[in-house]
């Protein structure tokens, strides 16, 4: 079986990044963990959805379901969405199922789209010694103090390692703008193709432009030399 097919499927993957990702995962669950221990149960305070939370904050930083917004608001919208979804439906299974497809809805409306919102929302839906634990505050602790607690910690963290987070995608270089200029490309271009593809990817608007001008650049620069 050829080894390629266990490398990183991310475009620009590699292990000094994986790296520092699993360190900084390491340190923001533990941190997050740690936290229970100021409250009354004198335990670690932390959800498995977090886990989950914690792969997007320190391994793909830059991705916009990653962002601050998502991750916090994300994980305590879909909370709060699945106490109330346990309440009003007694059947477990529709319960579980309706949870995450309006935790999905209400993200997307608020813009914070955060896949382990779903987990949270289930999780809020089936119920457990953690909801028996903290009932109607379950949205607030853990969940809101888990993710306000990772995510603050990844900001500095990233700040630390000299990466963007939140996300802001970089200016372009002059010399690699105007390279991409040749080409008569216009951000316009960008929505056009978007629409034509009717799909959703998970990359920003302006990290998806700044992307297409260097790859014009280089096909600028590529032509120049074979003429």
């Amino acid at each position: 079986m050829p080894v390629k097919i266990f490398r990183p499927i991310l475009a620009g993957a590699t292990l000094s990044e994986r790296s520092v990702a699993c360190a900084g995962a390491f340190v923001g669950i533990a941190l997050t963990a740690a936290l229970g221990f100021l409250f009354p149960i004198h335990s670690p305070l932390v959800v498995a959805p977090i886990g989950a939370s914690a792969v997007l904050v320190f391994a793909v930083p830059s991705s916009p379901l990653a962002q601050p917004w998502s991750v916090i608001g994300g994980n305590t919208i879909s909370a709060c969405v699945g106490l109330a979804v346990a309440w009003l439906v007694p059947d477990v299974t529709l319960a579980a199922a309706l949870a995450v497809a309006l935790a999905i809805a209400v993200m997307s409306l608020t813009r914070s789209l955060h896949p382990p919102g779903g987990a949270v929302a289930l999780t809020a839906a089936l119920g457990g010694p953690v909801i028996a634990e903290w009932g109607v505050f379950f949205p607030l602790v853990p969940i809101a103090v888990n993710s306000i607690t990772l995510v603050v910690f990844g900001m500095a963290f990233h700040a630390l390692s000299r990466r963007s987070y939140p996300h802001r995608a970089a200016p372009v270089e002059a010399k690699v703008a105007a390279a991409s200029a040749t080409f008569g490309y216009s951000p316009k271009d960008i929505d056009e193709a978007l629409v034509q593809m009717d799909e959703t990817f998970d990359i920003a608007r302006d990290d998806l432009d700044k992307l297409l001008q260097y790859a014009e650049a280089s096909a600028a620069r590529r032509q120049a030399r074979n003429s």
